[in-house]
């Protein structure tokens, strides 16, 4: 079983299938659950080549987009990489059965984002984690600038010795990625979506033919809600019995009334 890491948590309302290299129509998929297979009653249907009846199904809950794969189905793949039964999906993945290639894409436009900023800092400690691909299990980390590619940091194989440019760097305090001259056949995708250029958040997936990288910026989540401190009362309850001194008096008194009362009863009887 093949266990992908766990997207970042998305509305039910922000998820597109295109299917790249064909002339399909894009499915758009609000409900909780997508099911996949060549039996007509599936929301999504494939030829019986491609897949069988019942095939998998995308559940969405407070995870994100899980996939299952059915009892008596084929394996499925997740950028390329076999699975056998669940695995956490996010936007930009490859699904592939059969010879049917799916991309999970947000729904959301990247420019239509809220920005993430830093206040007080240029930058913060960042990172390009390698998923998916030839490279994947590398990470790179950002300082002011990463650039992936021939002349960059580190070589990005393409088919057909395609080449590309990959740029991440820090700007006005906002995480930034663009892409120089890549292939039209292979655009750099944010979340699956094909961007030029665009602002970046922790846990977004950059994916650039069969390349699919993690940004890694723990420095630009938002800081955890904490409980406000316990504010120390003005008065204790003692205070506003007396003075400490009187209090201790009376404590004392009540100590030798119990003792005398102690010793009446034991003469008596």
């Amino acid at each position: 079983m093949l266990l992908l890491e766990s997207p970042a948590s998305l509305d039910r309302s922000q998820m597109r299938i295109e299917f790249p290299n064909s002339a399909r129509e894009e499915l758009r998929w609000t409900q909780v659950a997508l099911r996949i297979g060549s039996a007509p009653d599936n929301d999504l249907v494939v030829s019986a080549q491609q897949g069988s009846a019942h095939h998998l199904r995308i559940l969405q809950d407070r995870r994100g987009w899980v996939l299952e794969v059915l009892s008596g189905a084929g394996r499925v793949y997740v950028n390329a990489r076999p699975v056998r039964e669940r695995a956490l999906l996010r936007p930009g993945d490859i699904l592939s059965l059969g010879d049917c290639r799916m991309l999970l894409c947000t729904d959301e436009a990247p420019s239509a984002r809220a920005p993430v900023t830093m206040t007080e800092q240029g930058h913060c400690t960042a990172a390009l984690r390698a998923v998916a691909g030839p490279l994947s299990g590398r990470v790179f980390p950002l300082h002011e600038r990463l650039e992936l590619g021939p002349q960059g940091d580190q070589p990005l194989e393409l088919p057909q010795a395609a080449s590309a440019t990959l740029a991440l760097f820090w700007k006005e305090g906002e995480l930034r990625v663009a892409a120089g001259s890549t292939p039209p056949r292979y655009p750099l995708r944010l979340n699956g979506v094909a961007v030029e250029q665009a602002a970046l958040q922790p846990g977004d997936q950059l994916g650039i033919a069969m390349h699919r990288f993690l940004v890694d910026a723990p420095g630009l989540l938002p800081a955890p809600v904490g409980t406000a401190p316990d504010v120390p009362a003005e008065h204790l309850p003692e205070d506003e019995a007396g003075p400490r001194g009187e209090v201790w008096w009376l404590i004392a008194t009540a100590a030798v009334l119990a003792l005398l009362i102690a010793l009446i009863l034991l003469v008596r009887f």
